[in-house]
């Protein structure tokens, strides 16, 4: 996720979503993930505390600013270089598993925060932000072990 002054996305040249203030976030989703783990994540996202307090350090979260959200889902994060140059993408859930995932993460974290706006799932989108910071944050939530 990156704390953004703004961002928008637009298909095909048409702006399908757009915030102000607040984070871009980029969704991917790999295998053994579920609705507990887009629950919890978009807990974490609404609560991070990324954004600066009036001495300048980094102690508010977007339900203190207000702040609003922008949800890319992204299977790209997944890519493995390890071997070759070309990136392999086993480790993505396939879009079957992660369309409904990338919409509930957005879904839950709509509980949170007033202004969450979304990407099209496969669709090729063009992605404009002002990162401010610049602030880029990484989160993975652990999985549930399977049950034995």
């Amino acid at each position: 996720m990156q704390r953004v002054s703004k961002a928008r996305v637009a298909v095909d040249g048409d702006v399908i979503g757009e915030i102000g203030p607040g984070l871009c976030v980029l969704v991917g989703v790999t295998h053994g993930d579920d609705v507990g783990v887009a629950s919890r994540l978009a807990e974490k996202v609404a609560q991070l505390r990324v954004f600066d307090d009036e001495a300048g350090v980094m102690n508010r979260s977007l339900l203190d600013t207000g702040g609003a959200a922008l949800v890319i889902s992204q299977f790209t994060l997944y890519a493995d270089t390890r071997r070759g140059r070309r990136p392999s993408w086993v480790a993505a859930a396939p879009p079957e598993v992660a369309e409904p995932l990338v919409h509930e993460f957005a879904k839950q974290l709509a509980k949170h925060v007033s202004n969450v706006e979304t990407g099209r799932f496969r669709a090729d989108m063009s992605v404009a932000l002002v990162n401010e910071g610049p602030v880029t944050v990484m989160l993975e939530m652990e999985r549930a072990a399977p049950a034995s």
